[in-house]
């Protein structure tokens, strides 16, 4: 009797509690806010101050432009004493002035500017120690074109031409050692068909 009892309570139970299984058919929405603008401020850089120091050289150079400018006024045309030399492409125009003995080429020092080769700086000093006037004279310089060979053998010549015009007894010392001629020998031109001036290329017989 207790049996039937339970069943029946377990029965009116299970019939008092109810499923619900519905499940939304919406799909899940999602939904983004807009961010609001973010203004960003500059933060200040700090000031950097070089300060710029200026090399040995760049200052020497300098200051043989105050030396060349306070003693030519009125540029390298308009000095008394001028010679004129060309070799190959290159060339010098030549101011020679009483002095010690310097030798300034483009504003710079002669060793510089020649880079210290001993060939071409003794082109530049045969003319004046041809006539011993190697510490009795400053020379200025102009150079350009060619390189520094033919720069310094034009220099030559343009000294050589600027000794005339302090004593006309200077030609015949000067012609004496060659310092007059201008050497007028420049490259050949290459030929068509050649691979230079007048190297051809190898003979292949077949």
């Amino acid at each position: 009797m207790s049996i039937s009892i339970s069943i029946s309570s377990l029965t009116s139970y299970l019939s008092s509690l109810s499923f619900s299984s519905q499940v939304s058919q919406k799909p899940n929405t999602l939904s983004f806010s807009r961010s609001k603008s973010l203004s960003f401020s500059p933060s200040p850089k700090p000031l950097l101050v070089s300060a710029t120091v200026a090399s040995p050289v760049e200052s020497e150079t300098t200051d043989l432009k105050k030396l060349v400018k306070s003693r030519l006024p009125g540029g390298f045309a308009a000095q008394p004493i001028i010679g004129t030399g060309r070799r190959k492409c290159a060339i010098a125009r030549v101011v020679l002035q009483e002095g010690t003995g310097k030798v300034i080429i483009n504003y710079r020092d002669a060793k510089e500017y020649l880079q210290g080769n001993p060939l071409w700086l003794q082109y530049i000093k045969v003319p004046l120690v041809t006539l011993g006037y190697e510490s009795s004279y400053d020379v200025f310089v102009k150079a350009h074109g060619g390189g520094l060979s033919g720069q310094a053998q034009a220099i030559s010549l343009g000294i050589s031409r600027a000794l005339l015009k302090v004593s006309e007894s200077h030609r015949s010392p000067l012609k004496r050692e060659g310092l007059l001629t201008r050497d007028s020998r420049v490259v050949e031109r290459k030929k068509v068909g050649l691979k230079k001036a007048r190297k051809a290329p190898q003979y292949s017989k077949r």
